[in-house]
């Protein structure tokens, strides 16, 4: 059998090597260096790792901060998390979690050394950086504790990393499923959990095989089909040479040329008809294979539009969000740290210092350490849903909410003493500023000063006159009508009303 080798080249070489193996059969399972190669150069692999991730992010977080000037916390918060670039961090040890099984996150700091505990405090004077592991960085230090009565029992710990040890302070680690008791996992040389290649390596070898038979068709798909007469049994160099002609001509001919061929001669091109149907069913099946394996919806894979559109709540559309949904819990951990490490980064002691310049009443003669933890009990960080309203919708749905909170206010609001009242004032004040859809501008009222504020007492106002029938016949009705009993006020009012009286009956 004939070979083809590019010298100084293995482009392609690891995928078509491990891949096209008759070694791998259903339930086989993915080393390191296959779940490698099927990231870097299978067609699906990156999708497979990659897409949930990205989805998840798709929408950014809506962080608020309830306590305090919420925009200016919000803005430096926001600031600090692109400039560290967390986002990307996370999706790094994301993506690589679900191709090993297990990847960690490890915070370096400039001047603390990585055995040492975090001192969270001083981050924001600190150079940091993030950095990535995957499992044969980690190789002997996530292999888990297989000893039933341990404490520590299928619990990973501190990581190490050539021989350096981390402290549990500066990392996170995740696992993509969860650890069976002795299951080995090749991938991430422990005890821990799955690649998400692992139940789905024979239909991504089968997916090769498709991409064989899609190159076939496309280099067969310009052959043509010449039915020429054949020349006798003797064939001299003239007649050979007439029929190179003529296939020469068939070969160079195209549009707006005219060629002509003897009776009972055909040209055709090859015929295909009977590979589209079978081909395009057998790579539906095998995505819907890889996707079943992988425990993911399907539409990921096989990228088939919804039937009414991502946004309308279609039965496709929930499980997409749903899992989307748990890929979001799964990343929490990562978030809550990249959070904290954020929150100490951006709300230091700088910034505060010019906040108290700013609002000079409220932190004037608060501590640091008060005021951060203030703002951090208050954070908030949620993940807005993938089934979008239209925008209509939202502002209807926004409208019937705020008038159920005015009316709860107009309930309880006379039933309070002040005290109540204000919390009752700010948690309106709340439920309007978080109604984006209707107002751009938070309401911020000083809190402190309706607790001690009285309403002045209306005074006693005399009883106004009741008004009289403007066409009764007497003057007392006709002045109780216009308001004002003076002559001097009745006089050109009552020329008015004649002159309406007059035109109406014409």
């Amino acid at each position: 059998m004939a070979s083809v080798t590019i010298q100084g080249s293995s482009v392609g070489s690891s995928l078509s090597a491990l891949l096209m193996s008759d070694d791998i059969e259903p339930g086989s399972e993915p080393g390191y260096s296959i779940c490698r190669a099927l990231y870097l150069y299978h067609p699906v692999g990156a999708k497979l790792a990659e897409s949930p991730i990205k989805m998840a992010q798709f929408l950014p977080r809506d962080i608020t901060v309830k306590t305090g000037p919420e925009e200016t916390l919000r803005k430096a918060f926001l600031d600090q998390w692109a400039e560290d670039e967390c986002t990307k961090r996370i999706r790094s040890v994301a993506t690589q979690a679900r191709v090993y099984g297990i990847a960690s996150i490890a915070l370096l700091t400039e001047h603390g050394k990585p055995s040492e505990p975090l001192d969270a405090k001083a981050l924001a004077d600190e150079s940091i950086a993030f950095n990535v592991l995957d499992p044969l960085n980690t190789a002997g230090s996530l292999v888990l504790n297989q000893d039933p009565n341990s404490p520590d029992f299928q619990k990973h710990s501190d990581i190490a990393v050539n021989g350096t040890r981390y402290h549990r302070s500066r990392t996170v680690t995740l696992m993509h499923e969860q650890p069976i008791y002795i299951a080995y996992t090749s991938s991430s040389f422990g005890f821990v959990g799955r690649s998400v290649y692992q139940r789905c390596l024979y239909p991504l070898k089968s997916f090769v095989q498709t991409m064989r038979a899609d190159d076939m068709v496309a280099r067969k798909v310009g052959l043509i089909v010449a039915s020429l007469k054949m020349a006798g049994s003797i064939v001299d160099a003239i007649m050979a040479t007439a029929a190179a002609f003529k296939r020469r001509l068939l070969q160079v001919g195209q549009t707006d040329n005219v060629i002509s061929v003897a009776e009972g001669e055909t040209v055709t091109s090859l015929d295909l008809t009977n590979i589209d149907g079978p081909l395009a069913v057998a790579r539906k099946h095998i995505l819907e294979n890889i996707a079943a394996a992988a425990d993911m919806p399907a539409k990921l894979l096989n990228q088939e539009t919804f039937a009414e559109g991502f946004g309308e709540g279609t039965e496709d559309a929930k499980a997409v969000s749903a899992y989307i949904d748990g890929v979001r819990e799964w990343m929490a951990p990562v978030y809550s740290f990249m959070d904290m490490v954020t929150q100490r980064r951006a709300w230091n002691p700088r910034f505060y210092a010019s906040l108290q310049e700013q609002f000079p009443e409220e932190y004037g003669q608060m501590s640091y350490d008060e005021a951060f933890y203030s703002w951090t009990n208050a954070f908030s960080a949620e993940w807005p849903s993938l089934l979008r309203e239209p925008e209509s919708e939202q502002v209807r749905v926004a409208d019937v909410k705020l008038k159920a909170a005015v009316a709860a206010f107009q309930v309880l609001r006379p039933e309070v003493d002040p005290e109540n009242a204000a919390r009752l004032t700010e948690w309106l004040a709340d439920q309007f500023n978080a109604t984006r859809e209707l107002f751009t501008t938070p309401l911020e009222l000083d809190y402190e000063e309706l607790r001690t504020y009285q309403p002045p007492q209306p005074q006693e106002a005399e009883e106004e006159p009741k008004p009289g029938n403007p066409f009764a016949a007497t003057d007392s009705g006709v002045a109780g009508w216009l308001g004002r009993p003076s002559e001097e006020g009745l006089r050109p009012r009552l020329v008015a009303l004649e002159d309406m009286v007059k035109r109406i009956g014409r």
